[in-house]
């Protein structure tokens, strides 16, 4: 049974090309972010530095956070894409993925504040003259390397739907199954980062960035995918068709 004939404009081709475009701008703008934006600005351990190099271009530092809520708003229907394209696989764990989702993109959208409330120490304004520069560095420094813990926060959701993605994309028959156990190694490698992060600092700094390398190669992957091959139709009708009629 071809299930999308009974509803008008939907196709799941459709859905995993459009999917994949969006996969494909979160990974370029969360790289942009990161690494042109925050790489260049922030200087670890030199809250002056930082200051300075943040006070020199207050537009790069805006632009970067503009990029980073882009980011996050075409996380929600990518989320969407991937709840409709799997949900035949399993209902009940891809809704789970994107509840999961949902919380890991409230989380890193709150954290943008850290990085804003820099900007406002970094100013002119008159309530900040009973500061010294000095401590405005400082008290703006803070906030950055929050942002840093905030994100790994978030990233433990993503974690775990990088591992329930991986196992719907594993066993559904329309992705690849290589695909599907990368993500899942991804999953891993940023539930380990994360909760090294809180739990022992010093170990997450060895770890990075090498344990962020299998997570890259597993969601261009993906995103490749989506955007090139798209999803095996004849099996995604033939799943869809049997949760149909379950």
């Amino acid at each position: 049974m071809n299930l999308h004939r009974f509803t008008p404009g939907f196709s799941p081709q459709k859905y995993a090309r459009v999917g994949g475009l969006l996969y494909l701008f979160i990974i370029a703008a969360g790289m942009f972010g990161e690494l042109f934006v925050r790489g260049t600005l922030f200087v670890p351990g030199d809250a002056g530095a930082t200051a300075q190099r943040i006070m020199n271009a207050p537009g790069l530092w805006r632009i970067g956070i503009t990029v980073d809520l882009l980011m996050q708003l075409c996380d929600l229907p990518l989320m969407l894409i991937f709840y409709v394209l799997l949900k035949p696989v399993n209902k009940n764990l891809a809704l789970l993925n994107l509840l999961c989702n949902l919380i890991q993109t409230a989380v890193l959208v709150a954290n943008k504040l850290n990085l804003l409330s820099a900007l406002y120490l970094l100013g002119n304004a008159g309530y900040l003259q009973t500061f010294t520069p000095e401590q405005l560095y400082t008290l703006a420094y803070l906030p950055i390397k929050l942002h840093d813990v905030g994100f790994g926060v978030g990233l433990i959701f993503f974690g775990v739907v990088c591992v329930i993605e991986g196992q719907l994309i594993a066993v559904s028959g329309f992705f690849p199954k290589l695909v599907g156990r990368l993500l899942q190694l991804a999953g891993v490698c940023y539930l380990t980062n994360s909760f090294a992060l809180i739990l022992v600092p010093e170990l997450a700094g060895k770890l990075f960035p090498v344990i962020l390398l299998p997570p890259f190669v597993a969601e261009l992957s993906l995103g490749l995918w989506l955007l090139i091959k798209g999803v095996n139709l004849p099996v995604w009708e033939q799943k869809a068709a049997e949760a149909h009629t379950t």
